[in-house]
């Protein structure tokens, strides 16, 4: 939501900021509800983002992290800390900071933070909801609940429903998972997960949000598709795609986005040069993060932005690092990935919880990729 949204408050701002979908709030507003909330969706924020500096790759508003990075702080005991301690705490210090967008990575946090350890709740919702509010910040997904049966159970179907609705309660336009939507090297496999994924985009998309699925460097090996077939009658050669990009080719652009770990594609770069073609010959081929985006950029809306240091000697090629300070070159690729100023880049940092010598690490991180993510030009 940019801050030119946040003055006229049109209407589908104002849906946005109530955490309705369309329907509900055509029937809000026949009641008077969304009129009266209308009101109070003009009050202040705490701070406001400041404005975009001229050539500024990545506006003030797009600017986010997920809540997974700041773990150990949505986690403390605010009992035994004067560090910001628990959701409202940590929100507080990411509107300081001038985060304007968060992800979630669920909505556990320690059991004396205001509104207890479980806030997953309808009532919960609410509470998250008013404090994103408070701190002029947006929740933009969820790595969540995805159901692990197919077809999906009625449980199954029942928990995703709910957990959909309380999406909405705290306003997000998407929700996903952190995990890839196969493990698997085998195309049955992946055929599979599509028939999943679009089954349950399809509801996520009923219910105004878009579905979407992270990705790990696995999921950019290439898939085996090809024979000659082994015991088991499966695969044990390439046609030369990658799994996810496999994914992309099949599943409904309608119903199923992807956010790309920026991070993890580099690594999958570092990692997969080389595959079995179905003739038997070893064929090289480099993976370009970039250009899987640019070919379909509108099918990512999310991205992680994760930085790394090169490192030959790990199997990864790289070690994680705060954003800015690693050798993973995001000014290239936020310039050419297309579509400009629709993505919704968050930056992560596995690693950046720290110690006792450290204990509010995660957050000085998080004003240190801030302010690095804030530099980026044209």
């Amino acid at each position: 939501m940019s801050e030119h949204d946040r003055d006229v408050e049109p209407a589908e701002v104002l849906q946005h900021r109530l955490g309705l979908s369309r329907r509900r709030f055509l029937g809000a507003a026949t009641t008077g509800v969304a009129a009266a909330a209308a009101i109070s969706a003009t009050a202040p924020f705490a701070s406001a983002a400041p404005a975009a500096p001229k050539g500024a790759l990545v506006s003030p508003a797009k600017r986010g992290i997920i809540l997974y990075t700041v773990r150990d702080a949505t986690g403390r005991d605010p009992q035994s800390t004067n560090l910001p301690s628990g959701f409202r705490e940590v929100f507080k210090e990411l509107g300081k900071i001038g985060y304007r967008q968060v992800e979630f990575a669920g909505y556990n946090q320690h059991a004396n933070a205001p509104g207890g350890a479980n806030l997953g709740t309808v009532e919960g919702a609410r509470m998250l909801r008013r404090w994103l509010d408070d701190n002029g910040l947006v929740a933009q997904g969820n790595h969540g609940f995805i159901p692990s049966s197919w077809p999906l159970s009625v449980a199954d179907r029942d928990e995703f429903k709910r957990q959909l609705e309380i999406a909405n309660i705290i306003g997000m336009d998407h929700m996903g998972t952190g995990g890839d939507p196969s493990g698997s090297r085998y195309k049955d496999d992946w055929d599979v997960a599509a028939d999943k994924w679009n089954a349950m985009g399809t509801i996520a998309t009923g219910a105004g949000l878009k579905l979407y699925t992270h990705n790990h460097h696995e999921a950019y090996d290439f898939l085996l598709d090809r024979g000659p077939l082994d015991d088991q009658g499966r695969p044990t050669r390439s046609s030369g795609i990658r799994r996810l990009e496999y994914f992309l080719k099949i599943s409904d652009p309608k119903v199923v986005w992807l956010e790309m770990d920026i991070y993890w594609a580099h690594v999958a770069q570092y990692r997969y040069k080389t595959y079995t073609a179905p003739d038997g010959s070893t064929q090289n081929d480099v993976f370009n993060p970039l250009k899987t985006v640019q070919k379909q950029t509108k099918r990512f809306p999310l991205f992680h932005a994760k930085d790394g240091d090169s490192d030959t000697s790990s199997a990864d090629g790289y070690d994680m690092v705060p954003f800015g300070e690693g050798d993973i070159d995001y000014q290239k690729f936020f310039k050419n990935m297309g579509a400009r100023n629709y993505h919704n880049p968050m930056y992560e940092q596995d690693n950046a919880p720290g110690d006792a010598a450290h204990p509010n690490q995660s957050l000085e991180f998080a004003a240190e990729s801030y302010a690095a993510m804030a530099r980026l030009r044209a």
